[in-house]
Parts: structure tokens; C-alpha cells; sequence
């Protein structure tokens, strides 16, 4: 008996297979992200924690087993949840012990290249510099193998060096995980694309045009979602609006905190914004974003009028570096003038 389960906190998981039975072979056959996790010791579908099921790959690998001999029964409950809040730390604390994980094996590698070197370095000294193989003296043999293994005992100290400075660098990173995941761009930008999939399922839940809602096949008209459907979208808002209730609040934080956050009320037009260490004449200012004079442009300051490029760019307010106003970017061009 085969058991496919999905729950909202613990995503897709097999139960009821063992190593040899052929389920990992069918599975895999399928094309979906199945994997089997060391740390649960059974096979699941990857990134389905947190989310809803997936039943089209649920279905198509219940109907893979069963067409192979297997007995299959599938149980899906999204209503059991954990707080976004929870897959959060949890992220974070794998990143820590991914952290840990990488650096302990840095150094055993680090080690292990010094150690070969050592070696290298050891058999080198016993032989003379600059001695030749002596051919057909008794000692040409033992030269040979010298040679062979002060070259053996490089090459494993290149391949540990390699493979330490591969593992400090992942270590580095998932060290800077929480960091880089928190920083305000990265978190503005994720705000934008949970706040563009809210729109998607209000849409569906209203019955407005959109690639998730409901057609009448008579009609072919937009509806309201309803029934079990309905019960989806609900719960898709649902999770929509816990994560950016707190992504909002990591920004609001980090504001607090003295991180500047541009946005429209920042700007007005003929102020200059700096973008990529250039300063930009604001040609408009909309909600998400100012427009400017093309970025090819030369110089440090570009101006609205006078380029050799004339279109215009756009930059998202997540990409600010800095503001002027008109008046005092005169007053830095003209002190540069007469520097």
C-alpha cells in the first residue's frame, strides 16, 4: 500500500515505500520534481511545503503506480497550515546549519591540502636540487616513484584547495541568506509580485478576467469562483496577505531602523535621482517608478535636454541610491565649475 499525503505544512510526502519496491524508479519517470529526503527518510515532491497540492502531479503519479502494480490511495488536507512566519525560521535555521555544514568541511579540506603539500614538500627536500634521473643506477627506480608522488601529493592539495574554497564560499552564503532575503530591494521587489498574484485570485474570486477564473462553458463568460474552487482561492488570499502583512513588516522595521525607502513622495519632476553611481534629471514620477533621461547617456549628470540619446529609461524606486533637488544640484555643478 502506497500512500501519497499532502498537508499545507509538511507539503507531499510517499509512505509506504521501501528501498528496492520500484516506487523511486516510477516516480522519477514522471518528470515532476520528486526527490527523497535524507532527513525524512521518505521520498516527496520538492518545494511543495507551504503551498498548496499540486493534484495533477499527485494524480499523475498515483495513476504511474497503480498502472505498475502498486495499491495507491491519496489523502490532500491544506488545512493544515503553520504560520509564515514558522517556514521562515525554519528557512533561516537551515541556512545556519548549511552554514556550519559547509564550513566544517572547508577546513577539513584546507587541512588536507596542507597536509599533501606537506607531503610533497617532504619528499622534494630528500632529493638533491637540480639532481637528474640517474638511468640505470639502482637509484633511478626510487627517483621515479619520488617524482610520482611528490606530483600525486600536489595534485590531491590543488583539488582540497579547490574544494575548500568551494565550500567557504556556500558557507559564506548561506551565512548571508537571512540578510540577502531581508534586504529592502529584494523585499520591495517580492512585495510587488505577491501584491501582482493577489490581484490574480481577487480576480478569480470576483469573477473578473484573469488566467484563474472560472468561465461558464454555455456562455463562455467570466464567473465567481464557487465551489471547492472557491474554497482555494479563498485560501490563496488567505496566505497571500500573511506574507505580505510580514514582508511589510520587515520593511517598516528596517525603516525604522534608518533604511531609507524611496518612493513617489520622494520626488517631484526636475529633482536628479541617482541610479548605477550616475545622477538623473526626473523627467516624471509615477507610483512605482521615476522616469529619466536614456541611461546610456555619458557623463555623471545627465540632464533631460542635450544627450546624444533621446528615449527615456525608468527606474524602480527599489533602485534609488540617492536624491537631489534641482536647486542643489546646481549648486554642486557650479561649485565644480569654479574648483
Amino acid at each position: 500500500m502506497i500512500t501519497i499525503t499532502h498537508t499545507h505544512a509538511e507539503g507531499t510526502l510517499i509512505e509506504g515505500s521501501a528501498k528496492g519496491d520500484g516506487v523511486w524508479e516510477i516516480l522519477k519517470a514522471t518528470g515532476r520534481n520528486w526527490r527523497y529526503f535524507r532527513s525524512l527518510g521518505q521520498i516527496g515532491l520538492g518545494q511543495s511545503r507551504d503551498q498548496a497540492a499540486k493534484t495533477w502531479v499527485i494524480e499523475q503519479a498515483a495513476k504511474a503506480l497503480r498502472e505498475a502494480g502498486h495499491e495507491v490511495t491519496v489523502t490532500i488536507d491544506n488545512t493544515i497550515t503553520r504560520s509564515f512566519a514558522e517556514a521562515e525560521a525554519e528557512r533561516y535555521e537551515r541556512a545556519e546549519r548549511r552554514a556550519d555544514w559547509h564550513a566544517e568541511h572547508a577546513g577539513n579540506a584546507a587541512a588536507a591540502s596542507d597536509a599533501a603539500y606537506e607531503t610533497s614538500r617532504r619528499i622534494g627536500d630528500m632529493i638533491p636540487l637540480g639532481q637528474p634521473i640517474l638511468v640505470g643506477h639502482h637509484s633511478e627506480r626510487r627517483h621515479r616513484r619520488d617524482i610520482e608522488r611528490i606530483d600525486n601529493a600536489m595534485r590531491r592539495s590543488v583539488d582540497e584547495a579547490k574544494r575548500s574554497d568551494y565550500h567557504a564560499d556556500r558557507a559564506e552564503a548561506a551565512e548571508k541568506f537571512q540578510a540577502r532575503r531581508e534586504s529592502v530591494p529584494t523585499t520591495l521587489r517580492r512585495i510587488e509580485g505577491l501584491e501582482a498574484e493577489r490581484r490574480i485570485w481577487q480576480r478569480a474570486l470576483d469573477g473578473e478576467p484573469s488566467n484563474r477564473t472560472l468561465r461558464n462553458r454555455e456562455t463562455d463568460a467570466y464567473v465567481p469562483a464557487h465551489g471547492k474552487y472557491l474554497e482555494r482561492v479563498k485560501f490563496e488570499i488567505e496566505q497571500l496577505d500573511e506574507q505580505l502583512t510580514y514582508w511589510r513588516d520587515v520593511v517598516a522595521k528596517a525603516e525604522a531602523s534608518g533604511v531609507k525607502v524611496w518612493s513617489k513622495a520622494d520626488f517631484t519632476k526636475g529633482d536628479y535621482v541617482r541610479f548605477l553611481g550616475t545622477w538623473y534629471e526626473v523627467i516624471r514620477v509615477s507610483a512605482k517608478s521615476v522616469t529619466i533621461p536614456a541611461m546610456i547617456n555619458d557623463g555623471p549628470v545627465v540632464h533631460k535636454d542635450g544627450n546624444r540619446c533621446t528615449w527615456t529609461d525608468t527606474v524602480p524606486y527599489h533602485k534609488v541610491k540617492g536624491r537631489k533637488s534641482a536647486e542643489e544640484m546646481a549648486e554642486i555643478l557650479a561649485k565644480a565649475e569654479t574648483a
